[in-house]
């Protein structure tokens, strides 16, 4: 089967652009190929900073003949529906359809289309100027003296050339012939547009990607990320240092470069006065440098840098990292001004008294000053939701109404919640925005607050996201949840709700983030109350929205209880719309399924829903089902048997969900599974005396009832 080849090569793609544009490329073409009728094997996606490549293995060389009928509208039908048909089936006369009759329908007529097969080189040169045209770049641009002509082509940066073959391993390929603004396609690509710029022919992809690499360009960008990788592991450890790896960043770099060639930098030791955090932070967003530490040390960084050069030098790399050294330099002194700045007083301390006095903030504490500040501002959250400062003062509200649930101090509490935000207005966080927290945490601690309250600072903001860790510290666990349960309350309130693929406040992971903390640090919380109290502040905040946004709940616990393995029916059988302790929720789901994965839990499962069977049949004929179950009309032993088990483990049950021993009540239910077996197999439910029947089913529905304290069985599958 042949295999084709496919390079788009650009002047530059930007790096954060690369990997899914050459998903969409692949998605794009391969797409188009199977609506055009062929089939492939195997399509894999390349990318570098200069080109985007496709490699699609085992294509079909040509497409299927395709023989169809339309059916179309009867004999008699209306002028216009049957042009109507001729449309559709793409005839130009009534003259070209064929007439079928039916015996019931009468004479109708069908269009018999007939389709022969194309060459996989005909599609292909079809489709790719199409796919060119309207590639969906975030950002592209025109160039050129063809740029001013109406419908010029846009790229992402001027387009240089088209490579694009098609043919069997045995045999020589073709090159696919089209054309678009001016570029033709061939078989010439183009290696290191420093180290080997000149012409290379190509056959297919095996020939194709080693003439590359031996022009200096690793087609390969996850192959390119080992090497920088290795290369930065080795140099580093060479100089007694570890690397301090950064994935994010490697997948950037790796994107800059088609020739990795890893150097050391260096930069005054003076610097390292500087929190590890924003030298990083520094480094990175300027100069896209790893930093690195003594090996041994999990904190302090060392004063060298490890940077990705995309050329192999004559002097060995000494002139390159010498320049990066002099540009790292001066942004670490931009840093170190931003840091010792932070430390000092503001300006503009007599007008924020009013402000401190509001949050009982001193003024002789530059954190405090911050947040004074950010108050005095005005500094807006949102424009239907208030300030960062009326933010500050319903978080703290919360914090300290939460504090004694989750075991924090309640002045601790109550302090970290009105420091949380006040990084905001600090220098580093201005210039790098991702350190906030982080600074406020180091700001914190240089000031003399409480570990606890200089902790909460940076964890109010976790987690952030499903692999990201769950504060433990009580303190930072009343911040955090206090945090993301006002922005919740606050975005329901305004009707701001998250709507399809549509979340612009991050509100799934606000939820997500609350889940998490209460399950995994083991808090009990009623929500409800905890949504009325935050919803105090607006108007109009009431029952509908602590509903609504409960039920949102339900749905991020179920999301976060999935992808931990829970079968989906034993949360549906425990979540009723009034449950608001989510970890209740949780311990009712476990203690749920190991009662099921047992003997008596099995049989007891399959009891009860014979038994919900029975009633909802029985219900919807609207036959009489006692109030109560009167033990004066038993007549079999069975009955009498399955009454005492039913009241007692009714009656245990009950006091065991009250003391939240779920495991207890899922015990207190196993005592059923022999006397419901039994009732079953010697009692006939549908008696013909009316009120012993009416009897049964009523003793049916206590079944129901007690097995309903702790989950809907009707609801569990098997």
């Amino acid at each position: 089967m042949p295999d084709l080849l496919l390079e788009l090569r650009s002047e530059e793609i930007p790096a954060r652009m690369q990997r899914k544009a050459a998903g969409d490329l692949r998605k794009m073409l391969s797409d188009g190929l199977v609506e055009a009728g062929l089939t492939y094997e195997a399509a894999r996606e390349y990318w570098t900073p200069r080109r985007l490549t496709l490699d699609i293995r085992g294509l079909t060389p040509r497409s299927k003949d395709i023989r169809e009928e339309i059916k179309g509208p009867s004999t008699t039908a209306p002028e216009q529906a049957v042009q109507g048909f001729l449309r559709k089936a793409g005839l130009s006369s009534v003259a070209d359809a064929h007439v079928h009759s039916d015996p019931k329908k009468g004479d109708f007529y069908v269009a018999h289309i007939s389709k022969p097969g194309r060459a996989a080189e005909e599609i292909i040169a079809e489709l790719v100027p199409g796919i060119i045209r309207n590639f969906p770049w975030p950002k592209s641009m025109r160039w050129g003296p063809a740029s001013a002509k109406p419908g010029s082509l846009r790229w992402v940066r001027p387009l240089q050339s088209i490579l694009c073959t098609f043919g069997p391993e045995t045999e020589e390929p073709v090159v696919v012939d089209f054309e678009i603004d001016g570029i033709r396609s061939g078989n010439i690509t183009y290696g290191h547009r420093f180290l080997a710029p000149g012409e290379i022919t190509v056959r297919r992809f095996d020939d194709y990607v080693s003439k590359l690499e031996a022009a200096k360009v690793v087609l390969d960008a996850d192959r390119r990320k080992e090497i920088i990788l290795a290369d930065a592991r080795n140099l580093a450890f060479a100089n007694g240092l570890d690397l301090v790896e950064d994935e994010g960043l490697l997948e950037e770099v790796s994107g800059l470069v088609e020739w990795p060639v890893v150097l050391m930098g260096e930069f005054e030791e003076d610097f390292l006065a500087i929190p590890a955090e924003v030298i990083r932070l520094t480094i990175r967003a300027n100069q896209k440098c790893f930093v690195t530490r003594p090996q041994g040390e999990s904190e302090a960084l060392s004063n060298r840098f490890i940077l990705t050069a995309n050329i192999e030098a004559r002097d060995g790399g000494k002139e390159i990292a010498h320049g990066n050294g002099k540009v790292v330099r001066a942004r670490l002194s931009d840093a170190l001004y931003f840091w010792t700045t932070d430390q000092g007083d503001l300006p503009d301390l007599g007008q924020l008294e009013a402000s401190a006095k509001k949050f009982g903030l001193d003024l002789k504490k530059p954190l405090d000053q911050r947040m004074a500040r950010l108050d005095n501002l005005g500094v807006t959250f949102h424009a239907k939701l208030g300030t960062q400062g009326e933010r500050v003062e319903r978080i703290a509200r919360l914090a300290e109404e939460l504090a004694p649930t989750v075991g924090a101090d309640t002045a601790l509490a109550a302090r970290a919640a009105v420091l949380a935000k006040a990084d905001l207005t600090t220098e580093v966080v201005g210039e790098f925005p991702e350190s906030q927290g982080a600074m406020g945490r180091k700001y914190a601690l240089l000031q003399g607050e409480h570990p606890s309250v200089a902790a909460a600072i940076e964890e109010h903001y976790k987690p952030q996201g499903p692999s990201d860790y769950v504060p433990s510290n009580p303190v930072s666990v009343a911040i955090a949840l206090a945090d993301k349960l006002d922005t919740l309350v606050g975005f329901w309130a305004i009707d701001e709700k998250p709507t399809g693929s549509k979340d612009p406040y991050a509100l799934r992971r606000a939820a997500l983030g609350v889940v998490r903390i209460l399950v995994e640090d083991r808090i009990q919380l009623r929500l409800s109350s905890i949504f009325a109290s935050a919803g105090a502040p607006y108007a109009g905040s009431g029952a509908d929205q602590i509903r609504d946004l409960l039920a949102f709940f339900h749905d991020r616990l179920k999301v976060y209880l999935r992808d931990k393995g829970a079968r989906h029916d034993l949360i549906d059988a425990v979540i009723t719309p009034r449950s608001d302790d989510l970890l209740q929720i949780v311990r009712r789901v476990e203690a749920l399924g190991s009662f099921l994965d047992t003997d008596d839990g099995k049989n007891l499962l399959a009891g009860t829903k014979r038994a919900a069977n029975i009633l909802a049949a029985e219900e919807k004929k609207k036959t009489t089902i006692a109030e109560t179950v009167e033990p004066a009309l038993f007549r079999e032993n069975a009955e009498k048997l399955l009454f005492a088990a039913v009241n007692q483990a009714e009656k245990q049950a009950g006091e065991a969900i009250q003391n939240e021993d779920f495991s207890a009540a899922m015990l207190a239910l196993s005592a059923l599974r022999e006397p419901v077996d039994s009732f079953f197999e010697g009692v006939l439910v549908n008696d013909e005396d009316l009120a012993v029947r009416g009897n049964r089913l009523a003793l049916l529905t206590r079944i129901r009832a007690a097995t309903g304290q702790v989950a809907d069985f009707s609801k569990i599958a098997g």
